[in-house]
């Protein structure tokens, strides 16, 4: 007969399972939510019935030693009976926890998290981001269930360190792995927007993520910065590949001048693509309201292969048919809308990179957009608190839902025909052939072939 999952990793076996479903990465996100509130305050509930029997699941009395007790605990009668399924209702919905039951105790338990009888708490944003965001400070989240429960809800500091300690550990253990054995195909890097100091503005949390040369998803890198400078992104792109990350085939992103500045410093060899959703805002931002949707379109059809049919190939051909779309639509809305061409017409190179890479993979890598919805779900989560207590609590939580996300991102199709392509993008970009002997006569000089 199966031996029944403690409530704690029976919660965490569900978290697993919703990512192998296969499903929209925002229901999962929705899922994940409550399943991580159920997780955060079954755990908090299990470790209170812990400190109050003295012993952790499983332990017992006998077995304890002075090594075990440097808390100073003290070990009580008693015995764990079963859990009881107990209902809260939360600002997310109801959900539903596994109350622990004790018996041949001398004294009632009662959780201080919830009391004898609660069965509402608005104590659910707060635990959650307490233990992911302020559970870097003992004190914080002590402070935050005071706020939400009143003075005497608050847990001990075993109890708070007990929930904290590994997510804690997880966080810092992935800002300092070794990157070495990550090789990508596709880099994709984007910003975006937090309240994280008193007093000041929005500030930016750089991301990182790719695709591997397998195909594969992994989410590579996330820092907190001042501002989207050069500096800014040339820190942390220099922190990844300082960590083994080489330079990929191609790096997506917006037109962040400081990102592209940095990028082309730190990952030269690599090819930049510049987001087709994020240009089609700047064009659409300089046309009139009755004309948005007709020159949207218009936009949309620069990029749009299916009149080539079986003649569609990646390379540079196929990058000088679009380039031609993009003059006629110059011509054609340059009279009317000069800002709005000329906003087009800037960097327009970086707009058909893409093209050279396997048609496949052409609607997942002209644009940065993949990591913005769930950037959306960590912003709609944190309104609650308004303003993070400090840089580290913001990545902290930005982190934890990212790093829960990227199980379910879908990686890359890899097609024979693909592979050739990215072989061969690969050897003229990454390693090209060594010039034989060195020679300052530029017409001996050894032809390269063009990416």
């Amino acid at each position: 007969m199966a031996r029944t999952l403690p409530p704690v990793q029976a919660i965490r076996a569900e978290i697993d399972a919703l990512f192998a479903e296969g499903r929209d990465l925002v229901e999962i996100i929705e899922d994940v939510a409550r399943l991580g509130a159920r997780l955060i305050i079954q755990t908090a509930v299990e470790a209170e019935v812990d400190a109050f029997l003295g012993r952790a699941r499983y332990q017992r009395v006998a077995t304890i030693t002075a090594d075990d007790n440097t808390q100073e605990r003290a070990v009580r009668p008693g015995y764990r009976n079963g859990h009881c399924p107990t209902t809260v209702k939360t600002t997310s919905g109801p959900i539903t926890i596994a109350r622990p039951k004790l018996r041949g105790t001398t004294e009632k338990f009662a959780s201080r998290l919830f009391g004898a009888g609660v069965t509402r708490t608005h104590a659910l944003e707060t635990l959650v981001i307490a233990s992911f965001v302020r559970g870097l400070s003992v004190r914080d989240v002590e402070g935050a269930l005071a706020d939400a429960l009143g003075p005497e809800a608050a847990l001990s500091k075993s109890t708070v360190s007990a929930i904290c300690q590994a997510i804690v550990a997880e966080y810092d253990a992935w800002c300092r792995r070794d990157l070495t054995d990550v090789e990508l195909d596709y880099l994709f890097l984007d910003a975006s927007h937090f309240k994280m100091h008193d007093g000041s503005r929005a500030e930016p949390i750089l991301a990182a993520w790719g695709i591997t040369t397998g195909g594969k998803p992994v989410f590579v890198g996330l820092a907190a910065a001042g501002s989207e400078s050069t500096d800014a992104w040339h820190d942390f792109l220099t922190d990844l590949t300082a960590r083994g990350l080489r330079p990929p085939l191609l790096i997506v992103s917006d037109g962040a001048p400081g990102l592209i500045s940095a990028a082309e410093q730190v990952l030269a060899p690599s090819l930049r693509q510049r987001c087709l959703v994020h240009r089609a805002r700047n064009v659409l931002a300089k046309v009139s309201a009755a004309d948005q949707a007709e020159v949207k379109a218009a936009y949309w059809h620069i990029f749009d292969l299916s009149d080539l049919g079986d003649d569609a190939k990646p390379g540079q051909p196929l990058v000088d048919w679009v380039q031609r779309r993009i003059d006629a639509f110059a011509e054609a809305w340059a009279g009317r809308y000069p800002a709005a061409v000329k906003c087009l017409l800037s960097d327009r190179q970086s707009l058909t990179t893409y093209l050279r890479f396997p048609l496949e993979h052409h609607k997942r890598v002209r644009h940065s957009n993949f990591i913005e919805r769930t950037f959306g779900e960590t912003r709609r989560r944190v309104k609650v608190i308004g303003r993070f207590p400090g840089e580290t609590s913001c990545v902290s939580l930005v982190w934890a839902v990212l790093d829960r996300a990227a199980r379910g991102w879908r990686g890359f199709t890899m097609t024979s025909n693909g592979l050739r392509v990215l072989h061969d993008l690969r050897r003229a970009l990454l390693r090209p052939p060594a010039q034989l002997r060195p020679t300052d006569d530029p017409a001996l000089a050894p032809a390269t072939e063009a990416a």
